[in-house]
């Protein structure tokens, strides 16, 4: 299906993953990524940093999306969250599907430059509880942060009321229903994993 979208930013369809922190973003883009043949994958959090945790549009508008609606590759500095410093730039081709995933992924400033915006339908608690868990006491002050600021972006820049696809998933698998955004009938289709 992803293939089959028309192109959204040069010769890419770029897909987001979009969702509350701790939803599994990160695993159904790996996942997607596999069944693409190796489809590369925008992580957000490598363009995000501790001072503006969801300032990062201009990043990606610069460094990813206009490269690609010229028909090259995409070109970004990756941080890195312990040393608290953006390190080694990360190259990205231009590949028939880029994932982009992370919280804030379907934002306002990307959606123009989307082919597709899926919506990882875990309710905000359960995620955060699944987050902190996979993060251990360590990082429980971030956490604390962390659930304000994305409470604070979701209500001024909602993703899910746009989305194409809500995914929940399941330990079977992954149940794929149509979006407040369009996203054609439902798909009620459980993959495995």
């Amino acid at each position: 299906m992803l293939r089959g979208l028309p192109p959204s930013c040069g010769p890419v369809r770029l897909v987001a993953v979009d969702g509350h922190a701790g939803s599994g973003k990160s695993t159904l883009a790996g996942r997607l990524a596999r069944e693409l043949g190796g489809a590369p994958v925008l992580h957000l959090d490598d363009l995000a940093d501790h001072d503006t945790l969801f300032g990062w549009s201009g990043r990606v508008l610069d460094q990813v999306v206009a490269p690609f609606s010229r028909g090259g590759p995409a070109r970004h500095r990756v941080y890195d969250w312990e040393r608290r410093r953006f390190g080694e730039a990360r190259t990205l081709p231009p590949a028939p599907v880029v994932l982009v995933e992370g919280v804030g992924a379907g934002r306002r400033a990307l959606r123009p430059h989307l082919a597709h915006l899926l919506w990882m339908d875990v309710p905000r608690e359960e995620a955060w509880a699944r987050g902190r868990l996979r993060d251990g006491p360590g990082l429980a002050g971030f956490w604390d942060g962390w659930e304000r600021a994305e409470e604070r972006h979701f209500a001024a820049d909602p993703s899910r009321p746009y989305c194409d696809r809500l995914v929940r998933p399941f330990p079977e698998g992954y149940r794929v229903l149509s979006g407040p955004g369009g996203g054609g009938p439902d798909s009620a289709s459980v993959h495995a994993r």
